[in-house]
């Protein structure tokens, strides 16, 4: 047997181990969904089942009430103790308009790009019209980022650098959005 075919029978070797493991792994994380869906399920409505950017797998809830929508996300690597991971916390000015109060969460994990989308279903489902929020001094530090994320969510964005303040605004029912 050549050194060329040896590599490539330990390389296929590994490769199956990977997959074994991998696939062990998946696994796992299914029946931990599972638990934690019912968990969530006693006290929130679930809405989605989404992957991150770095392929993690999170469930998507909402609390709603006649004033306030809470779009909440949980990654499945842990088993569910009532806190989520990220949230985007709205209420509803008007009948036509959800206005953005926070959001919170860590940063550059898709969380936020996935309670968007879910939020943005969740006004085209009850008919809303606008998707609103203001950027306020408090989130100076983090402008760019802000900007970006919202322009990002196709949201008209008016940043006033003067008064260090902002506007947001979207249409959730307009065909880029």
């Amino acid at each position: 047997m050549s050194f060329q075919s040896l590599f490539l029978a330990e390389e296929d070797t590994r490769n199956k181990e990977q997959l074994k493991r991998d696939l062990e792994e998946l696994e796992f994380q299914l029946y931990r969904m599972q638990d934690n869906m019912k968990e969530i399920a006693r006290k929130w409505q679930v809405i989605g089942i989404d992957q991150t950017k770095e392929d993690s797998w999170v469930i998507v809830y909402k609390e709603k009430d006649e004033d306030s929508c809470k779009i909440m996300l949980y990654e499945c690597d842990t088993a569910f103790r009532g806190e989520w991971d990220f949230s985007i916390h709205a209420k509803y000015e008007d009948n036509d308009t959800i206005f953005i109060g926070d959001i919170k969460g860590p940063t550059n994990k898709g969380y936020g790009s996935i309670c968007m989308k879910h939020l943005k279903e969740v006004a085209k489902e009850q008919n809303i019209q606008y998707i609103t929020g203001d950027i306020a001094e408090r989130d100076w530090d983090h402008v760019d980022r802000l900007v970006h994320f919202y322009e990002k969510h196709n949201f008209e964005v008016d940043i006033d650098q003067h008064n260090k303040c902002g506007e947001i605004i979207c249409r959730p029912f307009t065909e880029e959005s």
